[in-house]
């Protein structure tokens, strides 16, 4: 069973400091602060940290070469795990920014999550080893 730590360095938990900060300058840039900003906010976190572990679990074979000391190729995280938190994330984003803001933040979290997937699908492996 990883440590608290361990899931908290995979999602980089304290490099998410900066995104409730975008969706409140945007909201109020949009002249659209309300009492759903922050449910909004914390449905952009919650995509954030997906993002990062589909991304350590897209590049855990590169990681294992390239940096050995993250979460997965340690083995303080399983693969299996990350991509399962990553999922969990990825719905719960969703989920609350949907159940915050309605359609129109459904309309935006579904292509944002589906971005955040895409970029992270294609597990990259490590380049070959020189001659």
């Amino acid at each position: 069973m990883p440590r608290v730590a361990d899931l908290a360095e995979l999602v980089r938990a304290p490099a998410a400091l900066s995104v409730p900060g975008d969706v409140v300058a945007g909201a109020a840039a949009a002249g659209a602060l309300g009492p759903r900003t922050p449910a909004l906010a914390a449905a952009s976190v919650l995509l954030y940290w997906a993002g990062m572990a589909a991304n350590d679990w897209a590049d855990r074979e590169l990681d294992a070469v390239e940096r050995p000391e993250r979460p997965i190729p340690s083995g303080r995280v399983s693969p299996g795990l990350a991509v399962g938190l990553a999922t969990g994330l990825t719905v719960a984003g969703v989920g609350l920014a949907a159940a915050a803001g309605g359609r129109r933040a459904t309309a935006v979290a579904l292509p944002l999550a589906a971005a955040v997937w895409g970029t992270t699908w294609r597990p990259r492996t490590p380049p070959p080893a020189p001659p």
